[in-house]
């Protein structure tokens, strides 16, 4: 419980003389329970780990505020897998019927040729509904809004905003805004992604931490004017390049990427016209949809572009700062477990806090401690990672095609097999909740 009668996260705790720990002892220990968990805790981010944060800190009886840079939630996006751990989080927020009335509906992934061919396919059913297409899809933007959603009405949240220092003192952090006026937090959490500001601040420079592949991606929505089926539509062509189309949620609109392999480019992550203008460089010449995709591009009003990197750090937390999320473990879209970790990252957090009474230096280690396993395993990539993602030859192509025919069978079904039991690679610890301290 952190020491009583001491400094124990920034709030000083002392026994009257007079209490005693007989009948009144129990109501004694529970109110400073109380004290210490009211922490006032800022998250920076609200994509999909920092409202889940918010919801699991505010059910254990903290105070958390959420600021977001964007003028308003990030709508759209690509769909992010629900698997394993990341589901059963989701489960025991009591969340799920609100994210299977936003699933997608799906039959799985398509390889297809310049023709439309198909020349390999991955049903959702394969590997009990883990395979490259999850049973439970559900949109990144959905998925958010969900969590944003079951938060509103609780916690605070600043858009249009974004942290530009954090001034460390012995009982919590002075946090410095671009537009609010500066206020005083107990901890700080990096829920912001790959380039995250509050790790740039705390941590340093992103070139130490990102591990990039050396390929970039483009999502965008367009409209749902292309037949699909329910199928998830992947076309690879020579130079590492990689063209997708999916249906949405809604029945009007489809989803849409564009990836290219690639040394380091250097542009202006705020410069969409330029990202758009490399896009149309590299795709120009390419046949099937690319044309149509091109042009859906130019009206997309949710389009980003990102290079896709890998975060390492020795730490997640230092001080009374942590992180959660692609901002202290990205394990790229690849991997397919980018929001379990985030989910997982999460829940793990908050009830470590819970469970030390907001006693930030005993639920950071233990944080650690129980995240660094589930988080080195979630990093590794599949067989091939990129260059099976986006094979650079036509040969090449072929044979990853080839390779998918046969990943139900033998030896291929056992690979893949454990590389898609990752996402329950952890045993989620049982955290009670702010009500079952209460009794």
């Amino acid at each position: 419980m952190g020491e009583i009668g001491g400094h124990t996260s920034g709030f000083s705790v002392v026994l009257p003389k007079n209490d005693c720990f007989g009948s009144c002892g129990t109501l004694t220990v529970r109110r400073i329970i109380a004290v210490m968990r009211t922490q006032k805790i800022l998250i920076s981010g609200a994509g999909i780990a920092g409202p889940a944060l918010a919801y699991l800190l505010h059910r254990q009886g903290f105070t958390p505020t959420v600021v977001e840079r964007a003028p308003e939630l990030r709508l759209g996006g690509q769909a992010v897998d629900l698997r394993g751990a990341g589901r059963a989080v989701v489960e025991s927020m009591g969340l799920m019927r609100q994210v299977m009335d936003v699933a997608l509906d799906q039959r799985g992934m398509r390889f297809v040729d310049a023709n439309g061919r198909v020349r390999a396919e991955a049903p959702r059913g394969d590997f009990g509904g883990e395979g490259f297409v999850s049973e439970l899809e559900v949109l990144r933007g959905d998925l958010g809004q969900v969590f944003y959603d079951a938060t509103a009405s609780d916690v605070e949240y600043i858009f249009d905003d974004t942290i530009t220092a954090l001034e460390h003192h012995h009982d919590g952090l002075r946090v410095a805004f671009k537009y609010a006026s500066p206020r005083r937090f107990d901890l700080v959490i990096g829920a912001d992604g790959l380039h995250s500001t509050v790790r740039r601040l705390t941590f340093g420079p992103e070139s130490q931490f990102l591990r990039p592949l050396n390929c970039y991606t483009a999502w965008f929505t367009i409209p749902a004017d292309v037949e699909l089926d329910g199928w998830y539509l992947m076309h690879n062509a020579p130079g590492g390049l990689v063209a997708s189309i999916r249906p949405g949620r809604l029945d009007s609109e489809a989803k849409a990427g564009l990836s290219f392999r690639s040394g380091r480019i250097e542009y202006d992550r705020r410069d969409q016209r330029v990202q758009r203008s490399l896009l149309h460089k590299r795709f120009a010449k390419e046949a099937w949809l690319i044309p149509h995709l091109l042009a859906g591009m130019e009206q997309a009003s949710d389009f980003s572009f990102e290079s896709m990197a890998q975060v390492h750090l020795e730490h997640y937390t230092h001080g009374r700062v942590a992180l959660v999320g692609d901002a202290g473990y990205s394990p790229t879209p690849l991997t397919g477990l980018g929001t379990s970790l985030a989910l997982v990252g999460a829940y793990v957090l908050a009830g470590e806090l819970a469970q030390a009474n907001g006693d930030h230096r005993t639920a950071f280690q233990r944080y650690e401690h129980v995240m660094r396993p589930y988080v080195s395993q979630g990093q590794e990539l599949a067989p091939g990672g990129v260059k099976s993602y986006a094979p650079m030859t036509q040969t090449a192509i072929r044979l990853r095609d080839a390779s998918m025919r046969w990943m139900s069978k033998w030896p291929l079904r056992s690979i893949l097999a454990k590389q898609f039991s990752k996402a329950n690679g952890i045993h989620l610890p049982e955290y009670p909740s702010e009500a079952a301290y209460k009794k």
